[in-house]
């Protein structure tokens, strides 16, 4: 596989590089290695200044990165200067939170007959990080942030689309001034991933990507005894209930479909719209789709930039195609845009049936998929009747209806009136084949301690 960045908006190579070699990633894992040994052993006082001056170095260079970030894969410039920001408030969260996160945490001594007993949070050791595109800069920090704050180093192997991105990433804490080894980048392709993680030096992996690649990671992992999370797709249920605000639920629902282009985890991507409400809900739906704006993403106004990928928009027509050839209809877009770039226009499809992959397969682009239910039960057996669990969204105002679907959808976060977002201060992952552990706020920085237990007698 090529590491290289082209620019999608154009299809245009912009630049090449090289990938390690076999000596190199063996000089950054031991350089890993060492660092960790070092860092694992200073404070965390020491540790969240450290952060706060890599938070603020990104900040001062949020021009610059989020051109970058914008080349590499096509998000608009201004979702590229926030997702630095909501990286960045991330790392002070962390940085003011870590040592609190993990303190010690006392036992019941008289129960265990000790003079005292507690847990002790400590880090483990260099871990892997595989990451995707989509968020460049957010999916890596979210693990690097909590990661350096509990003493452990990090090993980056990033998208292969997006190499500027890793290697800011792989520099920007160094040049903070955390020692060197502490975070790297590794530009490395896919198929070697194994002998990464393989190496018993190197203690656990996180990955945020395809079902497939997570499968791969844990299974590797699985045979090394070695500790994961994973953060996969998601085909996540938008579900309005008559009692909606309609207006207020129309606006989120284009946000949280066309976010990011379309490519999001946790975008809501099957619009579930009660009888009562749904051709209200579906015209002022296709309207507001219709009215984005698409265009080079570089440009103020813009809404909708290119996919990422060549292949990405050639993923998102070998679903949508067939459904409209089986008899689906596109209430807006449902077809390339022309001219250079992998653009692919805001869609809305209805008609779409059990017998078509769409149905039940993760669309990464602008394509909204439209349902009609007539009652709770429907569409609660909708919401779930796919294998991915990320987040789900309901909207309805009725307490009853409220406290059903939060117990009853199955996904790691249920968002009543709203969308699906993720925050440091709030634990975030997935259940069924979205994966397995938790990032962020206190539940993400332990994911990758050792919870040691403590007794002394007298």
């Amino acid at each position: 596989m090529s590491i290289a960045t082209i620019d999608p908006t154009t299809g245009e190579l912009v630049r090449e590089f090289d990938e390690m070699s076999e000596d190199e990633v063996e000089q950054r894992i031991a350089l890993a290695h060492e660092a960790y040994l070092r860092h694992r052993l200073t404070g965390f006082d020491e540790r969240a200044r450290l952060m706060r001056a890599a938070a603020d170095l990104m900040d001062s260079e949020a021009d610059g990165l989020s051109e970058t970030m914008t080349v590499e894969m096509g998000k608009t410039r201004e979702s590229a200067r926030g997702e630095i920001a909501k990286g960045t408030k991330t790392m002070r969260y962390y940085a003011d939170n870590a040592e609190k996160f993990l303190a010690d945490a006392p036992g019941d001594t008289a129960a265990v007959k000790a003079r005292d007993a507690y847990v002790k949070y400590l880090p483990i050791g260099p871990v892997l990080a595989v990451m995707p595109w989509n968020f460049p800069l957010w999916q890596v920090v979210r693990f690097a942030a909590p990661a350096l704050m509990a003493g452990n180093v990090g090993l980056l192997k990033h998208a292969s689309n997006v190499p500027q991105c890793a290697q800011y990433l792989g520099d920007v804490f160094t040049r903070a001034g955390f020692a060197e080894g502490c975070f790297q980048t590794l530009l490395i392709g896919s198929r070697r991933v194994e002998a990464v993680l393989r190496d018993p030096r190197v203690q656990a992996a996180t990955l945020t990507g395809s079902e497939p690649a997570g499968r791969s990671v844990a299974s590797i992992a699985g045979d090394e005894i070695k500790h994961t999370v994973l953060e996969l797709g998601g085909s996540d249920p938008f579900v309005v209930m008559p009692t909606a605000d309609i207006d207020r639920a129309v606006k989120t629902a284009v946000f949280a479909r066309t976010q990011n282009n379309g490519q999001s985890c946790i975008g809501a991507k099957r619009f579930i719209v009660h009888v009562d409400v749904y051709d209200e809900f579906s015209e002022k739906f296709v309207a507001g789709m219709n009215a984005l704006r698409v265009g080079n993403p570089m440009e103020d106004g813009v809404d909708i930039g290119p996919l990422a990928t060549e292949q990405g928009r050639k993923d998102v027509e070998a679903l949508v195609d067939p459904a409209l050839e089986a008899g689906a209809k596109a209430l807006c877009g449902g077809k390339r845009l022309d001219g250079a770039g992998w653009f692919y226009p805001p869609t809305v499809l209805t008609g779409i049936t059990p017998e078509m992959d769409i149905y039940y397969k993760e669309v990464f682009g602008p394509v909204a998929s439209l349902y009609r239910v007539t009652d709770i039960d429907e569409a609660v057996a909708l919401a779930n009747v796919v294998d991915f669990g990320l987040g789900a969204v309901a909207w309805t105002e009725d307490p009853d209806e409220r406290a059903r679907f939060i117990r009853d959808l199955e996904a790691g976060a249920v968002t009543i009136n709203g969308m699906t977002t993720s925050y440091p201060e709030l634990p975030f992952g997935g259940v069924k084949r979205s994966g397995y552990g938790r990032e962020l706020h206190a539940e993400g920085i332990r994911e990758f301690c050792n919870a040691k237990t403590v007794w002394v007698g007298e």
